[in-house]
């Protein structure tokens, strides 16, 4: 009794019932984390921030109403702020059970997703237990009308209003500096939205975010639409007419992109200890069947892996600082391949065996037209099936089966691997078949790289004896591609004896060499393939490959060109500015002979001519951020495109719909699974893989990571 009276004659202080709405606040913020939110952790520090970073903005935002003197004003403000922090909170809940992400404030205005996000649907979202959210604010009133909890007429003095707003203000700070300190640019490059609310909260999250909506809102209203004009003037000089003999030479056919993540070009053909690291994708880089590219570059910048899908897929440029994915992908005005291949008839898909917020895909797919998005959710990720990156990438090939055996034919698929990843961790058991004897350098990165490789190239080697029995490789064109490096900088020097090159040698225009990744154009209708020794780079994929499939890329603003065209243009710009080409390397102001390595002291002629290229590099990363960040392709119309619409799109229930078209076409559906007589082709798909057969385990390594320096 004592102690129940002290706690009422404490809460019974404004100072009390302060602390009081605070605690109340954080649990349940905390319980959403857990049962709604699904939030884990991986490190101790990751613990700590998740339980204590509601705390900072919940004593700023309360601590509002100590600015309010007379207890007539305190008492109703501070529990209309809880109201409104749970309102946000809770509509957060609602929102993410039907789209596994956080609300934007896009959103939350109405501009993009709210319709379908907190509409008719919102009622069928709730759940019994979503009376805890507001359970706390009932029993507050209650015992306030009943007197148990009294009235404290005691006025405060704005200097203590203030040590509140100071004492929340200096909690934040340290929360946002510890968080940092964990995971480096968290804020700048936002690659994950559960990520700024794992390490931030909620609040935080949602007051960035509309920071970073009103400067973009800004940005957009303010372009010009006549700034569209000045991008496809230079993207119309800069096109590239098509090959005559190569266009349209895959017309029609199935188109499956295979990224091979943090693939380097270095492990094509390379041995180690005498073996092969990667000896299948040798065999299809050296075949006849393939086009292969030796001096092709990623031109990847802070948003990694989402800046190569980009590039792929729309031949525009990540942005200088950050993910496009991530920051702008959510509103952004696309005309992509997806698009451009729905309206050839194509069905579009994507196989990624990740969560679908990572690098905010599940918002920026639907932006480019994707059909389908099988991710995480539609696969089994248990026990040792994933590792920290998503499901492994045997499994990832043999369970998709399940859903590509359902797409209509023609389609394109994109198939995102995530095995060959930092930190390059690979099960014991996952290498007992055909083991590669790794090298023994002084880093543990290098050398578990090539044996994460190798298991890559098995994975794949199983993904086409499955093409084979069905079929499918007589009609696909199979696209593979590194999409940025494996092994830093940093790592370099003892990467470099493996490759030749003596450590104390090493350069910076050896680190700008190894930006090299693999580019293979594969499909069994070539007979005259080789490796072609064209420069080019990621931003060039998506104006190649439509002119292979017979699609015209001339209406559209694409920054890449053609690779087989004659007219294509060999300096292939990287993110900060620097450039290759056949003859000259620019790296940070340095000028090198491309082919012998040396430093050039350029005469007046070449320098001219070197400041020309470098001017047309600055141009076309200029032009390509404009395009992107004011949004101009919303004022730009190719004739015979028709705009993509978001809301046309959910990822739930994939598998559903695509038997729901099979029934609909009937005998007119042209899916793996109706042509073949209606076969199940998952018993036909063979993998050693010795998690394939174990059962469901309640433990998932699924953690969405910060994509730092040797990451996504």
């Amino acid at each position: 009794m004592n102690f129940i009276k002290k706690t009422l004659a404490k809460i019974n202080t404004r100072v009390g019932f302060f602390v009081l709405l605070v605690f109340l606040f954080w649990a349940k913020t905390i319980y959403a984390y857990f049962i709604d939110f699904h939030l884990t952790t991986s490190d101790f520090l990751q613990q700590i921030l998740l339980f204590v970073n509601p705390i900072a903005t919940t004593v700023i935002l309360f601590g509002l109403a100590f600015y309010l003197k007379p207890a007539k004003l305190f008492y109703p403000a501070i529990i209309f702020l809880d109201f409104l922090n749970t309102v946000l909170l809770y509509l957060n809940v609602i929102y993410f059970r039907e789209f596994t992400d956080f609300m934007t404030v896009s959103t939350m205005t109405g501009y993009s997703k709210v319709d379908q996000g907190l509409s008719g649907a919102s009622l069928a979202l709730t759940a019994p237990h979503d009376i805890f959210y507001w359970l706390d604010i009932i029993i507050i009133i209650l015992l306030i009308i009943f007197r148990v909890i009294k009235i404290d007429k005691h006025q405060l003095s704005t200097k203590f209003a203030f040590a509140i707003f100071s004492i929340g203000s200096l909690l934040l700070v340290t929360n946002i500096t510890l968080a940092d300190m964990d995971r480096p640019q968290l804020l700048t490059r936002t690659f994950d939205r559960n990520y700024v609310v794992k390490y931030l909260g909620l609040d935080v999250f949602t007051t960035y975010n509309g920071f970073q909506t009103h400067k973009s809102n800004e940005l957009r209203s303010n372009a010009n639409k006549s700034e569209i004009y000045k991008v496809k003037d230079f993207t119309d000089k800069h096109y590239a007419a098509p090959n005559k003999d190569m266009y349209g030479s895959l017309k029609g056919k199935n188109v499956i992109i295979i990224h091979l993540e943090s693939f380097q070009q270095f492990l094509i053909n390379k041995k180690i200890n005498g073996k092969e690291v990667t000896p299948f994708l040798n065999s299809i880089y050296n075949s006849n069947h393939t086009y292969a590219f030796d001096n092709f570059f990623h031109q990847v910048g802070q948003g990694k892996t989402s800046d190569a899908e980009n590039m792929l897929e729309t031949s525009t440029y990540g942005l200088p600082q950050g993910s496009l994915f991530a920051q702008l992908g959510s509103d952004n005005t696309f005309q992509g391949a997806p698009a451009i291949f729905d309206q050839q008839g194509y069905a579009t898909a994507v196989f990624h065996g990740n969560v679908d917020s990572f690098w905010n895909r599940n918002n920026t797919y639907k932006n480019l037209g994707y059909q389908y998005f099988f991710a995480a959710s539609y696969y089994d990720t248990s026990g040792d099936k994933a590792s920290g990156y998503g499901l492994k990438d045997k499994l990832l090939f043999k369970d998709s089966t399940k859903y590509l055996q359902h797409l209509q034919q023609p389609f394109y698929a994109k198939y995102i691997t995530v095995t060959n990843h930092f930190p390059y961790d690979l099960d014991d058991k996952d290498q007992k078949d055909d083991p590669l004897t790794p090298p023994d350098t002084d880093d543990d990165a290098v050398n578990n790289y090539f044996l994460t490789a190798h298991y890559l190239d098995q994975s794949i080697k199983e993904f086409y004896k499955y093409l084979d029995k069905t079929g499918l490789s007589k009609n696909s064109v199979v696209v593979l591609y590194g999409d940025h490096y494996g092994l830093s900088n940093s790592e370099n020097p003892s990467l470099a004896p493996l490759l030749g090159v003596k450590s104390n040698d090493w350069n910076n225009f050896d680190n700008a060499q190894l930006q090299r990744v693999p580019f293979m154009i594969n499909s069994q209708s070539f007979t005259h393939g080789h490796v072609d020794h064209t420069y080019g780079g990621e931003i060039d994929v998506l104006p190649t490959l439509m002119h292979l499939m017979g699609i015209s890329s001339k209406k559209y603003i694409q920054f890449g060109t053609d690779l087989f065209s004659k007219q294509h243009d060999q300096v292939v710009a990287f993110r900060n500015k620097d450039w290759v080409s056949p003859k000259y390397t620019r790296i940070g102001g340095t000028i090198y002979d491309s082919k012998t390595g040396k430093v050039i002291k350029p005469n007046a002629k070449l320098k001219k001519k070197i400041d020309a290229m470098q001017q047309q590099v600055n141009t076309e990363l200029s032009l390509s951020d404009t395009l992107n960040s004011q949004n101009l392709l919303r004022f730009y119309h190719p004739k015979g495109f028709k705009a993509v619409n978001p809301a046309d799109y959910n990822y739930s229930n994939e598998l559903k719909r695509e038997e729901k078209i099979e029934n609909q076409l009937g005998d007119k559906s042209t899916s793996v699974f109706d042509t073949d007589g209606h076969k199940d082709t998952q018993k036909t798909y063979k993998t050693d893989a010795p998690e394939a057969n174990e059962p469901r385990s309640d433990t998932n390594k699924i953690q969405i990571t910060n994509p730092d320096s040797n990451n996504q």
